[in-house]
This record gives structure tokens, C-alpha cells and sequence, in this order.
């Protein structure tokens, strides 16, 4: 099955439980793709020692059948660049993953 995951926040519990259900997607033999979306391209700014998000992204980068993409306007007006952990993308991709996969679920 592949799985489509949208994250539009920054709450560091719910960015870290939807990248646990992601790594445990992936465990499954799942193919996930994550698209960050509004403040969710700062995802890596929400980590903490309680909820390690930074933990969670890196082991779900490990699999050949993860994929993180980030709206390209959403870091643009956020001066931020993009990097291997939050890779630029666009309106297209986010559709593409709408379109193409099992399962789509956002948080």
C-alpha cells in the first residue's frame, strides 16, 4: 500500500506521532511520502528532547520507499532554504501524492 502523509504543523507531539506511524508504515512494507505544507516545512524547528522528531525524520529517511517533499512557496515565504530532510516541491507533487496514493491523511 503506499500512504500519502500531509503536515501543515508544528506541535512537536503531532509532527512526532506522524512520523512514528510513518517509520511503523514503512516497517509494514508500506511506501509513505510525506508532504509538508504552511508551517509544517518547520518540522525540524519543532524537535525536543521529549518528542525527537529529528530521530524519527532520519530513521524514516533510512528506507528506499520514504520520501519527504516541502512546498516550495511555504519555504520561500519562511526564507528557508531547502535540504535532504525538507526537500523543495510544489503544488504538483502534492497532488501527485493525493492522486497516486492508498491512503492520505493529514496533520
Amino acid at each position: 500500500m503506499s500512504i500519502g502523509i500531509i503536515i501543515s504543523q508544528t506541535n512537536p507531539e503531532t509532527v512526532w506521532n506522524a512520523f512514528r506511524l510513518a517509520n511503523f508504515a514503512l516497517q509494514e512494507g508500506d511506501e509513505v511520502k510525506i508532504f509538508l505544507v504552511g508551517e509544517g516545512v518547520e518540522y525540524e524547528k519543532a524537535s525536543s528532547e521529549k518528542f525527537n522528531i529529528q530521530k524519527q525524520a532520519t530513521d524514516f529517511l533510512k528506507s528506499d520507499k520514504a520520501r519527504i517533499i516541502a512546498c516550495g512557496t511555504c519555504l520561500k515565504s519562511r526564507n528557508q532554504e531547502a535540504t535532504n530532510a525538507c526537500p523543495m516541491g510544489s503544488m504538483k507533487d502534492l497532488y501527485a501524492i493525493v492522486q497516486e496514493c492508498d491512503k492520505v491523511l493529514t496533520f
